[in-house]
């Protein structure tokens, strides 16, 4: 277990759900594919969390395996707009409260609109971040719900 509590983990502990925290912090791998391999996880199963902004100025969360690329005209639609764009690393901080490589869904400044690759449902583990580089959380997806308000969609490519 990690020496210390992230916000997802606090979060996870309120509402009693199980997981299991892996931590990777000595492998020194940010990048959620070399992520994944450094713990000898499914890729299709290790989830990266980005952070778009829609023509709106509003901001989406979009949750997706490690093998895929956000399909942004896919993740425009599912949450009704004309377009979204990543915003710049230097801004993810003051938006998310987290940093690039240590991005969660879980626990951000403020709850954004999140929508979760559908692909997520399938039977199989679910890792997240922890909200900390080098710490990534396993969990049951069907949790999920418990601790964050999402839906699904297919956004990837």
């Amino acid at each position: 277990m990690a020496a210390e509590k992230t916000n997802p983990m606090r979060i996870l502990d309120r509402a009693k759900v199980q997981y299991r925290v892996h931590d990777y912090t000595k492998s020194g791998v940010v990048a959620a594919l070399d992520v994944a391999a450094a713990m000898n996880e499914n890729p299709a199963r290790a989830f990266k969390t980005l952070v778009t902004q829609g023509k709106s100025d509003r901001y989406y969360v979009f949750v997706l395996p490690a093998t895929k690329e956000l399909d942004l005209k896919k993740a425009a639609a599912a949450v009704g707009e004309k377009a979204v764009v990543m915003i710049p690393s230097k801004n993810l901080l003051a938006t998310t409260g987290y940093i690039h490589g240590g991005c969660s869904p879980l626990g951000m400044r403020k709850q954004l609109q999140t929508v979760i690759d559908s692909s997520a449902a399938l039977p199989g583990p679910f890792y997240v971040s922890g909200g900390k580089v080098g710490i990534q959380l396993e969990m049951a997806f069907a949790d999920l719900a418990k601790v964050l308000d999402y839906r699904l969609a297919d956004i990837v490519r």
